[in-house]
């Protein structure tokens, strides 16, 4: 059963495994802000930058496996796989949605 997410998560899931960083500009808001593992990027370059540097860490996939919304959010539960310790994990990405693009996204275990 295919999940049906909306089209900035959607473009943001598949860039992630395609590790295409041109593809941030078209899912998030220029000012969107990222948390994972601890750190805050905010704006489209820090993002970027993040995108790569956790590619080059982790040469990871993101698999999505359920979707429901919760305060206003949209949460992605996703089978994450690549190169770290207990891979694969679920790990919920929490988008908050602005207009068509990603305002923010909170990834938590």
């Amino acid at each position: 059963m295919a999940l049906h997410l909306p089209k900035p998560i959607e473009i943001f899931i598949a860039s992630e495994n395609t590790h295409d960083t041109d593809a941030l500009a078209s899912c998030f808001t220029a000012d969107a802000i990222v948390r994972d593992e601890g750190h805050t990027m905010t704006g489209l370059t820090a993002i970027a930058a993040w995108r790569r540097e956790t590619e080059r860490k982790y040469h990871h996939t993101v698999e999505p496996v359920a979707v429901a919304e919760r305060d206003r959010k949209t949460v992605v539960s996703t089978k994450l796989s690549g190169n770290f310790r207990g891979s694969p994990v679920t790990l919920d990405f929490v988008f908050e949605l602005k207009g068509a693009k990603i305002a923010s996204l909170e990834i938590e275990s």
